[in-house]
């Protein structure tokens, strides 16, 4: 158990760091990927320590594994609106888009 929760804390903070220092939108799109994938590892890995006869965590996994799946294809969607308006996807040029 111990070892998973090891690999999922250092993609949570991974994340974290790619999160806050990342200028690029898909980079933080990928921060925040990793950090609600280390989040299902958590699901999982307490489901079969704490309960393995029961399934609750790895259901709570697939449902997050759905929602995240979506929130990914709204997030490129939007990226790729704002590249055809401003042709850049740094998140110093937001500002552009205020106008």
């Amino acid at each position: 158990m111990e070892l998973y929760l090891i690999v999922s804390t250092i993609m949570m903070f991974v994340g974290i760091y790619g999160f806050f220092t990342r200028r690029n939108l898909l980079a933080i799109l990928i921060s925040v990927e990793l950090i609600l994938n280390s989040v299902d590892i958590n699901f999982a890995v307490f489901n079969r320590f704490l309960f393995p006869g029961q399934l609750e965590g790895f259901f709570f996994t697939l449902f997050a594994i759905g929602i995240s799946a979506a929130e990914t294809a709204v997030a490129i969607a939007i990226i790729i609106n704002i590249y055809r308006n401003i042709r850049n996807i740094q998140v110093k040029n937001m500002n552009e888009l205020k106008g």
